[in-house]
């Protein structure tokens, strides 16, 4: 579903525009989740959070935690206990 390279995964359209993409930077021992974006037309089929549990499946692979500097994955890591595990607090 979605695209990876370092740093960031992403969706294309058939078009090859980018339509929902996340971004994420390795800060010394934690990862840095900076920005969530999705196309309006997409919005509200769950895009969004599947693009932070791919970052968070990172994460637990590597045994790291998640600073989530974007509004977005701050409040959805408030919101569910599921992310407490690697939830930079």
């Amino acid at each position: 579903m979605f695209k990876h390279e370092p740093g960031r995964f992403y969706m294309e359209n058939e078009d090859g525009q980018m339509i929902a993409e996340i971004t994420y930077q390795y800060v010394k021992d934690y990862i840095a989740a900076t920005h969530t974006f999705v196309d309006p037309v997409l919005r509200g089929q769950g895009i969004a959070q599947k693009l932070v549990d791919a970052v968070v499946d990172v994460a637990r692979r590597e045994g790291k935690k998640i600073d989530p500097v974007c509004p977005y994955i701050l409040k959805l890591f408030q919101r569910d206990a599921i992310y407490n595990d690697v939830f930079l607090k």
